[in-house]
């Protein structure tokens, strides 16, 4: 696909300018992934503070919300939403009996590793599709991209 087209195909102009670019690719690739998630009652932040928790462990939910960015009162409906449906539950913090831990069941863990295996099939799918030259830009791409959320 030529600089054009790729232009074109990422809705984005010179004006937009490199960042406007990134920003661009990036928020469609965000929005793809998210869409690609298993069928079911769980919207996409539910599932998405799910797969955190499979991830890295229970948490309290002040520390769900400030790796989320979010208010404590939005992150308390998204662990709602997972414990009524069976995929979190509530547990008394063996270090500190007067916080809540929110952790993932079987079910929970089953459904994220699910997702993510769901999304991992999908990127690996149209990496493949990719030629040789062009796998190897998106690689330093994403080398450069790293350095600069490391910065």
């Amino acid at each position: 696909m030529g600089t054009e087209a790729n232009r074109e195909h990422l809705g984005t102009s010179d004006e937009a300018g490199l960042g406007g670019q990134v920003r661009s690719a990036v928020g469609l690739l965000y929005r793809r992934f998210r869409s690609e998630r298993p069928e079911g009652t769980l919207g996409d932040t539910a599932l998405d503070v799910l797969t955190w928790l499979h991830k890295h462990g229970p948490r309290t939910l002040t520390e769900l919300s400030e790796d989320a960015h979010v208010a404590p009162a939005s992150m308390s409906q998204s662990v709602n939403r997972l414990t009524s449906a069976g995929y979190a539950v509530r547990t008394p913090d063996p270090k500190d009996r007067r916080k809540v831990l929110i952790g993932t069941t079987p079910e929970g863990a089953e459904l994220a590793l699910a997702t993510r295996a769901r999304r991992n099939t999908w990127l690996d799918e149209q990496l493949h599709a990719l030629s040789p030259d062009d796998q190897r830009a998106i690689a330093r791409a994403c080398e450069l991209l790293r350095d600069i959320a490391g910065a």
